[in-house]
């Protein structure tokens, strides 16, 4: 099990803390597995930087694809997606 952290904005991060989003859609340029722990950082985009809020979360599921449209074809062909869900 490792702890891998990256940014999520405000307003993910708030749908996260809720309870409401119990998952993840991120370039598949890293690797997760289950059991690893999401340490989501909430990030500011207007004012470009951390809030120091956190939430860990313990990931559950993984699912990884090529078909979605969110990137640039040119990162979904090198990396694909992944599905992440925790809880």
């Amino acid at each position: 099990m490792k702890k891998i952290e990256k940014k999520c904005w405000s307003e993910y991060f708030n749908k996260i803390k809720s309870g409401d989003k119990t998952f993840e859609v991120r370039l598949a340029d890293w690797k997760c597995n289950i059991g690893d722990i999401l340490v989501l950082k909430e990030w500011d985009p207007g004012k470009n930087k951390f809030t120091g809020r956190v939430i860990e979360k313990k990931i559950t599921y993984v699912a990884k694809t090529k078909d979605f449209k969110f990137f640039t074809e040119e990162e979904v062909k090198k990396y694909g997606f992944q599905i992440i869900g925790f809880k």
